[in-house]
């Protein structure tokens, strides 16, 4: 490091040199006007200047540019490998996601045709249920009007005797004028 320092100061000091003889003398032309003396040094400060530089400065300056741009390639690549692996953990979700909807759609379409089932089966036991209780109605209904006829009928012959044997006033006997109007009865019923 002091190596480096010294030739800094050296480097300072040689291209002061040309400076400070060039400020004793007076300026005769102005700012646009040549000046060989002043051209000659410049020249020979901007050479050294370029020489040391390019002896100690150019080469670390040149290996950091390097291995910055190197640093910043891996950067780039590793970033692209990044955006890859981003990019097929995205698919991959887009697809666990896709395939969730439809397995939701089956789940909830399975749970439609099971509801539509149900009822269906619901309705077709109510159905049966109702024609057993029309049938069953149907049957007591029959069954009472056969009683209330049958009820209605020895009402009809316990009347008819009573009033035949007013009428006649002979009191025959019970079953043989029972089985006598029952006939009559039926035969009328078929007519």
């Amino acid at each position: 490091m002091h190596f480096h320092v010294t030739r800094a100061l050296l480097l300072l000091a040689a291209t002061a040199a040309p400076l400070l003889a060039a400020e004793g003398e007076a300026p005769k032309g102005g700012l646009l006007s040549p000046q060989g003396g002043l051209m000659f040094w410049t020249l020979v400060v901007f050479g050294v200047l370029f020489f040391v530089l390019s002896k100690f400065a150019f080469k670390p300056i040149l290996a950091a540019v390097e291995t910055r741009e190197m640093e910043l390639r891996e950067l780039m690549d590793q970033a692209k490998a990044d955006r890859q692996e981003a990019a097929q953990i995205l698919a991959e979700q887009k697809q666990t996601l896709d395939s969730a909807r439809a397995n939701a759609q089956k789940i909830i379409a399975d749970g439609r045709a099971t509801a539509e089932r149900m009822r269906a089966d619901l309705l077709e036991h109510t159905k049966v249920q109702q024609a057993d209780m029309l049938e069953r109605a149907k049957r007591d209904i029959e069954a009472e009007k056969v009683g209330a006829i049958a009820a209605l009928r020895r009402e009809a012959v316990d009347l008819a005797i009573a009033g035949a044997s007013k009428v006649i006033e002979q009191n025959l006997d019970d079953a043989s004028n029972r089985k006598l109007v029952e006939s009559y009865l039926t035969a009328i019923g078929t007519k």
